[in-house]
């Protein structure tokens, strides 16, 4: 049951900070496109600082070569040869959501009124995210295969009886691929958010309610605290590992499209 009237889900909704009219569609500048905007710059600023070349290279630009090696293994393992290519889209696709993912824990207001927003917490964004990835699958294993890409879908060695079978079990859980990338990143992270909105009104009211005399409020909020700690540790956790994976699977779909079986 939820404490007072606080709204777990108002952390969500999309503000308008300049309204915006173009040909008769609104194209305002939301408070999501503001952070979104934030996350590219800390990014940029990220990747120029870590890319001054030194002789003695600094914490910086260890960092920031570490990044490149991380995904540039990444690549190399998940899809193998002609992979080396995909390693820009998959470091930007990496890099995004894990900056996206943790500027939308750090509870703070950058200006008065208008506090962190989480990207990833919204459909529409990973959604896109998770379509922009298999459209590139699909033009690469077209591109690459022609019509030959619809092997895929039948299993090396898999008994001819057995086909009318396997073949749409096939196809399905390959249609389902951006569903599956999509909801597991918008999922995580909404949970995750509310879990915090939840345990932190919690905290609020016990705290009134030991202020005001009751000994049960103390405890209350006590309790809710510690678990505000530990569901932010597991948060953070939650930020790369969802970033990891959502990369991850990405470059085991491009697998697919560029060797097939």
């Amino acid at each position: 049951m939820m404490a007072g009237d606080i709204n777990p889900m108002e952390q969500f909704e999309v503000g308008h900070l300049i309204d915006l009219k173009l040909f008769g569609y609104d194209v305002s500048f939301t408070n999501s496109a503001l952070f979104m905007v934030v996350v590219f710059v800390l990014l940029a600023v990220f990747m120029a600082g870590g890319l001054k070349r030194q002789l003695i290279p600094g914490r910086w630009q260890v960092a920031a070569e570490g990044a490149v090696s991380f995904i540039d293994s990444m690549v190399n393992v998940n899809i193998g040869k002609g992979g080396k290519k995909f390693a820009p889209y998959i470091f930007s696709l990496f890099f995004f959501i894990l900056f996206a993912n943790l500027v939308g824990v750090l509870p703070l207001a950058i200006i008065p009124h208008l506090h962190t927003f989480a990207v990833t917490s919204h459909i529409t964004v990973t959604a896109v995210l998770a379509f922009f990835s298999f459209g590139i699958v699909l033009l690469v294993g077209f591109w690459k295969h022609g019509l030959k890409f619809f092997s895929l879908f039948v299993p090396h060695g898999a008994p001819l009886v057995l086909l009318p079978v396997i073949v749409p079990v096939e196809l399905i859980s390959f249609l389902v691929r951006p569903f599956s990338l999509g909801l597991r990143l918008f999922v995580a992270m909404t949970a995750g958010h509310i879990l915090l909105e939840v345990f932190g009104s919690f905290a609020v009211q016990g705290l009134n309610a030991g202020l005001s005399g009751s000994p049960i409020g103390f405890v209350v909020w006590v309790g809710s605290f510690l678990m505000i700690l530990g569901v932010s540790a597991l948060e953070l956790l939650v930020c790369a590992i969802q970033a990891y994976v959502f990369a991850l699977l990405t470059s085991l779909y491009l697998h697919d499209a560029v060797h097939l079986h």
